[in-house]
């Protein structure tokens, strides 16, 4: 989301960010559902966890830490 917006600056400061109308619609659809937010967020936290992590665990391992 938002890969696509046109950054707009003046002297080198960045201003403003155009996105298209459909990108619109959808972020505001998305900042109107709570739900719809909140799993986007965890969604992109997730990523960045994934991001941060190199390490791996079996079903096994997880299992046996959360037991």
């Amino acid at each position: 989301m938002l890969e696509t917006a046109q950054i707009i600056r003046d002297k080198d400061e960045k201003k403003f960010a155009v996105i298209s109308y459909d990108e619109f619609l959808r972020l505001k659809e998305l900042l109107n559902d709570e739900k719809r937010l909140e799993n986007y967020l965890e969604y992109i936290h997730i990523q960045n966890v994934k991001k941060r992590s190199k390490e791996k665990f079996t079903l096994e391992e997880v299992k046996a830490e959360l037991a």
